[in-house]
């Protein structure tokens, strides 16, 4: 492989790289305290939550219409307010070890990003908690519904792109990006990004670090 460019933005998903999050129903319902129906889990259930997802994170439909919508598909196992009490459940805090990563980043002047798919409800906990400190250290923070793209599609990453062009030396830069979805990470290395999966179970920052070191970036 070809070694990074001098101009090169590390890029980071939150979800499974920097951020620790529910990873199905199930588990949210516990995080939330509320019960769990396994008849949600039914196929065609869990298609139809799935593009309500979709929309949500592209900011097609709002908070109060997806809760709703996802209320809707469980056929009144859950309520509007229950949904909310889940979603809001799904995030678990920062995985520990990320100020170090930003840490080294930052001794090494490597201008970072966020690239998320995401919504308003986890964006604006993400932005403004006290949990999530470490989160606006990164200076390019972009996330799929403000952006009306979703990964893997290319248009997110050319819409990224497009946004810190100018910025942080923008014009012609690489990025060097994190995601913990194989299919993110296909559709960064189709669009130019060298992209790296992190396994979110393991230790995510350990993995940067070493992936960032073996690039010569810290």
């Amino acid at each position: 492989m070809m070694p990074p460019k001098p101009n090169t933005m590390v890029v980071f998903d939150l979800g499974g790289v920097l951020v620790r999050i529910c990873r199905g129903w199930e588990e949210a319902c516990r995080a939330a305290g509320e019960p769990f129906h396994k008849d949600v889990l039914d196929p065609a259930n869990m298609a139809a939550r799935k593009a309500l997802v979709r929309q949500h994170e592209i900011g097609t439909i709002d908070c109060a219409g997806y809760y709703t919508g996802i209320s809707a598909t469980t056929g009144g196992l859950y309520s509007p307010s229950q949904v909310r009490a889940i979603h809001a459940a799904w995030l678990l805090g920062e995985y520990e070890g990320i100020g170090p990563v930003l840490d080294a980043l930052d001794a090494a002047a490597i201008p970072t990003g966020i690239l998320s798919n995401t919504n308003k409800a986890h964006w604006d906990v993400l932005t403004g908690h006290a949990a999530y400190a470490s989160l606006r250290r990164i200076a390019h923070p972009h996330a799929s519904h403000l952006l009306g793209h979703a990964k893997p599609h290319a248009d997110i990453y050319h819409a990224f792109a497009a946004r810190v062009a100018g910025k942080a030396n923008g014009a012609g830069m690489g990025f060097v990006f994190f995601d913990d979805l194989a299919d993110n990470i296909a559709g960064a290395q189709a669009a130019g990004w060298r992209a790296y999966q992190i396994d979110h179970g393991g230790n995510t920052a350990a993995q940067m670090l070493g992936t960032l070191d073996g690039l010569g970036l810290i």
